[in-house]
C-alpha cells in the first residue's frame, strides 16, 4: 500500500486506542484527473485533526467540516461525492473538472484495523472487504493480481506489498536503492552470498539472504509484479541471477555496467538456454540517464526506470548519446560499482 496510507492506518489506530472518535474516508471512484487513486485514505479526528489525503488538498477542508459536524455522529458508512457539476468542480479546485466519490466510515472497528496493520507489517497481502450496509468488514488473503473494487454494497481495498524488487548485491548502491524502494512501497529482497556482506544490509524492512542468487530467486519466485536489479558488477553473481530472471515474467530486469560491459554480458548470456528476445529484456546500463554522479543519484535513476516500467511508460529519457557521453557514463558506472 502507499506509504502515506500506511501512516494513516497507524495514526488512526493510535487515535482510536486513545479513546478518540475517528472517521475514515476512502477514495472509491474518480472521473477525470485525480491526484489520489481509489483506495487512498484520509483519517479525521473528532477535533478536526487529519492525516492523509484524498484529493491533494482540493476537498479536504469541506470534508473535514462535514465529517466533524455531521457524519461523525452517524453509525453507518456514507457515500460523499464532489464535483458533480462544473461549478462544484471549480469551487473545490478539482483538476480538469474531475469528480471524486468517497466512502466515509464514522465508526471503523479498531480491532479490525489493528489486525489489518499486523497483517501489513507481516507483509501479508490483504483485502479489506467493507459491507456498506452494516459498516463491518472482513480481512481476506489476497494475491498481487487483486485490485480495488467498489459496488453499491461492498468496497474491497487491497493492502500489502503489491510490488517487489530483488537486488543482487548488498553494496552501497544497493543500500540506497533499497531505501528508496521501501519509501515507494516495494517489498525489498537483497541477495548476496559474499562473506564481506554476511552481516546483511542493515536496513529495517529489507529481507536479506546469503544464498546463491539463482537459487534464492527460484526459491522466492518471480511474477509480473517483481523487478530484478543486479548490482554486484561481478559476472559470477549477476549473470546467475539474470539467467533465472530473464526466463521469468518479471516486469523489469536490469544490471549495472557500461554499454560495453552490457554487450559482453549479453554475449555470455547467449551461451545459455536463453532466447534472443529474453536476452533483449535486459536493461543495461541500468537506470535512466540523468547525469547521476553519486550512489544516491544513481539509485534515483534506477528507481525512476523501474517506475517507468511498472507503469508501462516509454523510456523517452534514454536518448541516443554521443560517444563521449557514453564513455563518461560508462566510467561513472564502473567507478560506482566499486564504491
Amino acid at each position: 500500500m502507499d506509504s502515506s496510507d500506511l501512516s494513516v492506518l497507524r495514526t488512526c489506530v493510535q487515535w482510536l486506542k486513545a479513546g478518540r472518535r475517528v472517521a475514515l474516508a476512502t477514495v472509491v471512484q474518480t472521473w477525470g484527473s485525480s491526484p489520489r487513486p481509489p483506495g487512498a485514505w484520509l483519517a479525521i479526528r473528532d477535533d478536526g485533526q487529519v492525516v492523509g489525503s484524498v484529493s491533494g488538498g482540493c476537498v479536504e477542508d469541506d470534508l473535514i467540516t462535514r465529517i466533524r459536524d455531521d457524519l461523525l455522529q452517524r453509525a453507518l458508512p456514507e457515500i460523499v461525492t464532489y464535483g458533480v457539476t462544473q461549478e462544484e468542480a471549480a469551487r473545490f479546485g478539482l483538476p480538469c473538472g474531475g469528480t471524486l466519490r468517497l466512502v466515509v466510515e464514522p465508526r471503523p472497528d479498531i480491532s479490525g484495523l489493528e489486525d489489518l496493520l499486523a497483517r501489513i507489517e507481516q507483509k501479508r497481502m490483504t483485502i479489506r472487504e467493507l459491507n456498506l450496509a452494516s459498516g463491518t468488514f472482513n480481512l481476506l488473503d489476497a494475491s498481487r493480481g487483486d485490485t480495488f473494487s467498489f459496488t453499491a454494497q461492498t468496497m474491497r481495498s487491497f493492502y500489502g506489498p503489491r510490488w517487489r524488487i530483488i537486488l543482487i548485491g548488498a553494496g552501497q548502491l544497493s543500500q540506497y536503492v533499497a531505501q528508496i524502494a521501501l519509501a515507494t512501497d516495494y517489498e525489498v529482497l537483497v541477495i548476496d552470498p559474499r562473506e564481506e556482506f554476511a552481516e546483511g544490509i542493515g536496513i529495517a524492512g529489507v529481507d536479506f539472504r546469503t544464498g546463491m542468487p539463482d537459487d534464492v530467486i527460484i526459491e522466492a519466485g518471480i511474477d509480473n509484479h517483481t523487478a530484478v536489479v543486479a548490482l554486484t558488477h561481478d559476472p559470477k553473481l549477476d549473470d546467475m541471477a539474470l539467467l533465472e530472471a530473464l526466463k521469468s515474467s518479471a516486469f523489469y530486469i536490469g544490471a549495472l555496467g557500461s554499454r560495453v560491459n552490457t554487450a559482453k554480458r549479453k554475449e555470455r548470456l547467449a551461451l545459455f538456454d536463453l532466447a534472443p528476445e529474453e536476452i533483449e529484456r535486459l536493461h543495461g546500463p541500468v537506470g535512466l540517464y540523468i547525469g547521476a554522479r553519486t550512489p544516491p543519484e544513481m539509485a534515483i535513476s534506477i528507481l525512476a526506470e523501474v517506475t517507468a516500467a511498472k507503469y508501462a511508460v516509454p523510456f523517452l529519457q534514454k536518448r541516443s548519446l554521443s560517444s563521449d557521453e557514453l564513455q563518461v557514463r560508462g566510467e561513472r558506472m564502473n567507478t560506482m560499482s566499486t564504491i
